[in-house]
């Protein structure tokens, strides 16, 4: 019997946390997932890994959607944490293979979680944007 898969919800966690890892320290992603399964017993899912080939395929697109719709903060000055919850929540509604308005919800928890009610409020308004200017080309407004 193969080991049962983390929710998507611990997935997107997991995920967050390799993203947020490499970014500090650069180790390469199968290290850190090699780690995360030494330290938790587990080995992170298939969607994690898939978000976190994602994010890394798409950063730079990923990048230039945050960096267009966050007017108040450039993403230099956003702290690691926030920005890699805004990649992984950008990648999730550039994929379109969840709703958006659970990526939107997911990311927010993770903010709030992990960073401020702050962060919450700023992730918020910039998944926001972007989900407001794909409605718009896709001519829903």
């Amino acid at each position: 019997m193969s080991p049962a898969q983390p929710s998507r919800k611990q997935a997107r966690r997991d995920a967050l946390f390799v993203l947020y890892q490499h970014e500090v320290t650069s180790s390469p992603f199968a290290v850190l997932f090699a780690r995360m399964k030494a330290s938790g017993g587990y080995a992170p899912g298939e969607f994690s890994t898939q978000l976190v080939e994602g994010v890394a395929a798409r950063r730079a697109e990923i990048d230039a959607c945050i960096g267009e719709h966050s007017r108040t903060w450039t993403l230099a000055r956003m702290a690691p944490l926030e920005r890699n919850i805004l990649r992984l929540a950008t990648f999730e509604l550039l994929d379109g293979a969840t709703p958006p308005a659970v990526v939107v919800d997911e990311a927010v928890r993770l903010a709030k979680r992990y960073a401020s009610d702050e962060a919450g409020a700023l992730v918020n308004g910039v998944l926001g944007g972007i989900l407001k200017d794909r409605r718009v080309d896709r001519g829903e407004e």
